[in-house]
């Protein structure tokens, strides 16, 4: 009988990789904390209407990418292809108006997308989701930037650039649409299939084409932000000044639109380091209609999301570190049988005290033990045998330099604590 293989477009995510995971979740962590944002858990699956109404029924996530099924009681759920219309729902479901406001709020998890596997993305993808809820000011949209930006800088990605743009809003877009539409006829026959495809349902998606051919066409395209109202162009302005101040390298890209309906004003992506036309690390912008468009009152939000396969890939191109790779600190090694009770008791002496620590359960020899121990990047090895046991003692030995001492029995646990401690520092 043949194994069962994991599905095409996902992936396990192994120690020699999760704990790199580990790293990034620590950083990111910690500057959410120090932006005010705070952590929550979203259901991995919603209601189907609320990213068919929220994102679009138009886009290429709610028609063609989404894991949808019907549950045992006929209702149509779907498994979450993003976090930003489930967070905003949890907002209004659960009454966060009523605190301070803008609400900041992050999350990270799993999402689902049936779309081609290729490097750097997977159907079933993970993503850090900050957003910043219940304010329409630039202030918080500069800020989203700068939180993303802060996030990278701190892990060392090299040549931070955010692209920016405004998409307008339901008063000026419409008018840009119709631009747009006006000078991509003039080309239509010359348009590749998806984006002839595109040009009613959702032809500001045209100007993100990566076919060569529809890229030159929308060279000469009318520029949105010749389009925009006064409160976008105002609101545009705020950013880009916002971004000044910040000190941050920013370019203004008018092919910058972003794929879900749900945006308005500000789109963002931050850009780092080369993989190839793939090279974003991060994409976000405000869409102040998004609670409307899922049955809510009318609430401005503004937010990023970042997927971590994505940044994973940028960092080790970039050979950067991800931290101190987690190890075993301490090998416990029973030289006989006489002495594996009083192994299993140091053990578990260590761990309560802090202590990576492991011992081998399967009755190898003191030789394998110790190749166990070398394989476990051990700093030290604890060896009891019935002569230490007699005498009270531990043989404890340090890995890298080759040096053994016996060490009192009733002190090795506080000893090797504190060895322990200042390699962490």
């Amino acid at each position: 009988m043949e194994n069962i293989k994991a599905p095409r477009g996902v992936r396990d995510i192994l120690p020699d990789e999760s704990w790199k995971w580990a790293s990034i979740f620590e950083v990111t962590r910690k500057i959410a904390e120090d932006f005010g944002y705070r952590e929550v858990h979203l259901p991995i699956f919603e209601q189907t209407e609320l990213f068919s109404r929220g994102i679009g029924e138009t886009t290429d996530v709610v028609e063609k990418e989404m894991y949808t099924f019907s549950d045992r009681s006929g209702r149509s759920l779907t498994l979450r292809p993003e976090a930003t219309a489930s967070m905003v729902r949890a907002y209004l479901e659960h009454g966060m108006a009523s605190g301070p406001q803008p609400s900041k709020l992050w999350c990270t998890g799993p999402m689902m997308r049936y779309e081609r596997p290729q490097k750097g993305r997977y159907r079933q993808f993970w993503q850090l989701d900050f957003e910043a809820i219940g304010s329409s000011s630039p202030l918080v949209d500069v800020e989203v930037i700068a939180l993303s930006l802060e996030i990278f800088r701190r892990l060392g990605l090299a040549n931070l650039e955010v692209l920016v743009n405004s998409v307008g809003c339901p008063a000026c877009r419409p008018l840009y649409r119709t631009a747009l539409q006006d000078y991509l006829r003039m080309h239509f026959d010359s348009l590749c299939p998806t984006c002839q495809g595109r040009f009613d349902r959702n032809p500001l998606r045209i100007l993100d084409c990566k076919v060569e051919t529809c890229k030159a066409i929308t060279d000469g395209a009318p520029d949105v932000r010749d389009h925009l109202c006064e409160e976008c162009r105002d609101h545009f302005d705020e950013v880009l000044k916002g971004l000044d101040l910040l000190g941050a390298k920013f370019r203004i890209d008018k092919r910058l639109v972003r794929g879900l309906d749900y945006y308005t004003k500000t789109a963002y992506e931050v850009l780092s380091g080369d993989l190839g036309a793939q090279n974003a690390v991060c994409g976000g912008g405000r869409y102040d209609n998004l609670a409307e468009a899922i049955g809510g009152p009318h609430t401005p939000g503004v937010g990023f999301a970042a997927g971590l396969d994505r940044i994973v890939l940028t960092m080790e191109q970039q050979r950067l570190g991800f931290g101190t790779e987690p190890s075993i600190f301490v090998m416990v090694v029973v030289a006989e049988e006489s002495a594996r009770d009083e192994g299993l008791r140091l053990l578990y002496e260590l761990r309560k005290a802090g202590v990576p620590a492991d011992m081998d359960t399967s009755g190898k020899g003191v030789k394998a033990q110790m190749k166990a121990a070398g394989t476990a990047k051990s700093n030290f090895v604890c060896v009891l045998g019935s002569s230490e046991i007699e005498k009270g003692v531990v043989a404890v030995k340090e890995m890298a330099t080759g040096t053994q001492a016996e060490v009192a029995r009733g002190r090795v646990v506080a000893d090797l604590a504190a060895r322990a401690g200042s390699a962490r520092r």
